[in-house]
């Protein structure tokens, strides 16, 4: 909303008034507890207010004809500031002010007492007054919208040889490598929100049989029609199973996979799927210029990209991607959100050795940034939930897979 006010009391020896408003919400047992403060507009009798915003709940507690008391101050230095009067509304009378100019007396009520001729302390006039709904992650979930979840790992040689128990892939009898905890904690959260639990997975950096090329986007489970995995343990199954088939070789590559859940999830831009694609790798890159391409370019998209780094490698360049300090950009063109979360295993990883509490831990930062990332894009594209469906309706249908 926006307010001005005329013909205020003039409360300065030198000059006229420094005027701003305080709001208050009144409560059950008649007290007033203060909601907002405007900024101080110095030295007029008929200050313009900049449009502010506020909660309704802040404003009246969902109650839309509970009073809303306004008082009118002169700003002083030394924080004596003087009451120039007060006036009262609703929510609900607010709210009518969206078709019209509304106008609120000031009244000042000791002087009211003390002059006969008193008429008021000046005018407080809305000048306008819009509401906004605020979505939230769940309203979107409830609404349909599907969370389809990519898996995407570095089979690079700097991961050292998978037989050995140095390597960061090391299939040990015992315990999960860092890549399998990492998969395993966020893909079984993450799993829940996506209907048809079916996982698209890819390796990229090795050799493949027979004829060892390179790729830097294979399926896990071999299947170049279909790289879905049945659920996370689907997932792990494929990935086990390629590490006993393919060649850990190099360069690290990011961009190819990237385009890929990009292509996929330019098709879908109504807000009914949300593509997450989960990296996980030793954090030596080596095509950091298309990789930022491709993330400015992803950045208009319904995506996410989460960055698990591990091992003992400075993350300099995953630090980069992540976009929390400076925002990513190639070429001179900036990413539109920040879409990337990267996060080093090893700040998880618990020093009693317990691999489930290092993965809940995990999880819940890595998450953390999604419900946002998800809101961004919706508020951009003006995307509202669509309304939860009756108990008994069918599912969504299946995505496009990248």
């Amino acid at each position: 909303m926006q307010l001005c006010a005329n013909k205020l009391d003039k409360k300065d020896f030198f000059g006229k008034s420094d005027p701003f408003l305080v709001f208050y919400r009144s409560n059950e047992d008649g007290t007033f507890t203060i909601c907002h403060k405007t900024e101080v507009v110095k030295n007029t009798l008929n200050p313009v207010w900049q449009p502010f915003s506020i909660p309704v709940r802040a404003l009246c507690n969902g109650d839309y004809d509970r009073t809303v008391k306004i008082d009118v101050y002169d700003w002083d230095r030394d924080g004596s500031h003087d009451f120039i009067g007060e006036f009262t509304t609703s929510y609900r009378e607010l709210s009518k002010a969206q078709n019209q100019f509304t106008v609120y007396e000031v009244l000042n009520p000791r002087k009211k007492c003390k002059k006969k001729k008193y008429v008021n302390s000046g005018t407080v006039t809305l000048l306008s007054f819009s509401v906004d709904s605020e979505f939230t992650f769940v309203d979107y979930i409830k609404g349909g919208t599907q969370l389809n979840f990519t898996v995407a790992i570095d089979f690079t040689a700097s991961n050292g040889n998978p037989l050995q128990p140095t390597s960061l892939h090391y299939m040990s009898p015992y315990q999960l490598s860092a890549y399998a905890m990492a998969l395993k904690a966020v893909g079984e959260i993450i799993q829940d929100y996506d209907s048809d639990k079916l996982f698209p997975a890819y390796g990229f950096g090795a050799k493949l049989p027979p004829e060892g090329r390179i790729s830097h986007q294979f399926p896990l489970n071999n299947n170049d029609e279909d790289p879905n995995c049945a659920g996370i343990e689907g997932v792990l199954e494929s990935y086990f199973q390629s590490l006993r088939t393919v060649q850990l070789y190099g360069p690290t590559y990011f961009a190819p996979v990237i385009n890929q859940v990009a292509r996929a999830a330019a098709k879908i831009s109504d807000g009914s799927q949300y593509y997450v694609l989960l990296i996980i790798t030793d954090g030596v890159i080596s095509d950091m210029t298309q990789t930022k391409e491709a993330i400015v370019s992803a950045s208009s998209l319904p995506m996410s990209i989460i960055i698990v780094g591990v091992g003992p490698a400075m993350f300099e360049a995953m630090e980069e991607l992540d976009g929390d300090d400076v925002r990513v950009s190639s070429r001179g063109r900036y990413a539109e959100r920040d879409i990337v979360q990267f996060v080093p295993f090893r700040d998880y990883v618990d020093r009693s050795g317990n691999q489930v509490l290092s993965m809940a831990r995990l999880a819940k930062d890595v998450l953390a940034e999604i419900p946002e990332q998800l809101l961004s894009y919706m508020r951009t594209r003006d995307i509202q939930p669509r309304p939860p469906p009756p108990a008994n309706s069918s599912p969504t249908p299946a995505p496009e897979q990248p």
